[in-house]
């Protein structure tokens, strides 16, 4: 165990298998990112703006207010305003007033933000195809409780 973290971090020894596992959750999170990223980058995205377009899509016509968009993020974005408004500047994304509170603005995926959700799909799918070579579903439903009970508890913070 922990053969390819040796290699890839060019060190033999770990302080506990805790911080060996700690080490390997963020090298293998790297890796999914940089192959996502590869592919959001093709249709100059990011991360994060990818993420925001999959959540308003979810949202369907009504969409969400900033706070609800920042809640179901994957990762937080620090700046989730500009984050919206540059998607908005693209056609990407739409705001608006909500109907019952006036008060309050609300995103709204637009057709081209659908279409561009559309044409990275096979990007997306490759990733997915990748890990479902390397991974059992039995393994992918170990690794997501695993995961679960890592940040689970602090779900909220």
């Amino acid at each position: 165990m922990g053969e390819a973290l040796k290699r890839r971090l060019k060190q033999e020894r770990f302080r506990s298998p805790q911080h060996e596992a700690i080490l390997n959750l963020m090298v293998a999170a790297a890796h999914v990112r940089e192959r996502t990223d590869r592919a959001f980058a093709e249709r100059d995205l990011t991360g994060p703006q990818y993420n925001v377009l999959r959540i308003l899509r979810g949202a369907g016509t009504d969409g969400l207010a900033r706070i609800e968009v920042a809640r179901r993020m994957i990762a937080r974005a620090p700046d989730l305003t500009r984050l919206i408004d540059r998607l908005a500047r693209r056609g990407l994304v739409e705001r608006g007033r909500s109907e019952r509170d006036r008060r309050q603005s609300r995103a709204h995926i637009t057709k081209r933000g659908l279409q561009l959700l559309d044409e990275l799909e096979p990007g997306v799918n490759a990733v997915d195809r990748e890990i479902a070579q390397r991974l059992s579903a039995a393994d992918a439903k170990t690794l997501s409780r695993l995961c679960e009970r890592i940040y689970g508890e602090n779900e909220g913070e």
